[in-house]
């Protein structure tokens, strides 16, 4: 079985509207902030001296958002209130593991460009792929907007989907739509322009307050799409980190390719 990373990183190089600060600790670091915690919680005195090579263990501490890097939005993400079930939306640690773990097909929408991808867009793609989504499949869609991760041109240039396309594939029983892109929804000043011309709020965030009256996730900041040999017929794996109470969670997705046994 061949495995393909579809995870981009959390890189605190990369530009990002709220930066990712990483503090990293060294061994030797380590060693003075574990022997100064044993003696101040536990009365206990270890000289570092008396460790290997004076060092302990290494850690990092990372701030950055539920949102930085590849991550999955549970339905909390899209408000606080919903049009199904009992009204209010799961957080990303109250979801079914076997959403995650799933058949996947994936759509070019590379010739888009940047926008909103239409119905129409989708069903183009799915013809030249010749397949037809089973519920539970997992949607992904190549943009190629990964290609410009780490730069503010990632915010700002790719393919979404509007809202008629998002209602589209939760009607073939898809739960969770990926992309390769920073949104699920077209970029910001395209959506304004939009709004400002048209007068029309359905095209505020139409693919994640969709959310509110269908219950699905969203895989975003994905990458390495254009790698998959095959548009269909293989497994995705995509489980959040399970963050109590959040409405997002991280994720290492990953293409599994072949017999798995």
């Amino acid at each position: 079985m061949q495995l393909i990373d579809l995870s981009t990183p959390v890189d605190a190089r990369f530009w990002e509207p709220e930066p990712v600060r990483h503090e990293p600790m060294t061994p030797a670091q380590g060693a003075e902030h574990m022997t100064g915690a044993m003696r101040e919680h536990f009365g206990l005195d270890l000289s570092v001296d008396e460790l290997p090579d004076g060092e302990f263990l290494n850690n990092d501490t990372f701030t950055l958002t539920a949102h930085t890097g590849t991550h999955v939005d549970a339905p909390a993400h899209y408000g606080s209130r919903t049009e199904y079930g009992g009204g209010v939306p799961r957080t990303i640690d109250e979801l079914p593991l076997d959403w995650f773990v799933r058949p996947a097909f994936v759509l070019d929408l590379t010739a888009i460009g940047s926008g909103a991808a239409t119905v129409a867009d989708l069903e183009s793609a799915l013809d030249r792929i010749g397949y037809n989504p089973k519920p539970y499949d997992i949607a992904l869609l190549w943009t190629g907007a990964s290609a410009r991760a780490g730069t503010p041109e990632y915010f700002t240039k790719f393919v979404g989907l509007d809202g008629p396309a998002t209602e589209y594939l939760l009607d073939f029983g898809v739960r969770v739509i990926g992309t390769d892109a920073f949104s699920l929804d077209a970029p910001f000043p395209h959506i304004i322009s939009e709004y400002q011309r048209t007068g029309d709020r359905s095209v505020l965030w139409p693919a994640h307050f969709t959310g509110r009256r269908r219950e699905f996730c969203q895989i975003e900041r994905l990458a390495n799409l254009e790698a998959l040999p095959v548009a269909h017929g293989f497994q995705v794996s995509c489980l959040p980190v399970k963050l109590t109470g959040a409405g997002a969670g991280w994720t290492r997705a990953v293409a599994m390719i072949g017999d798995p046994s």
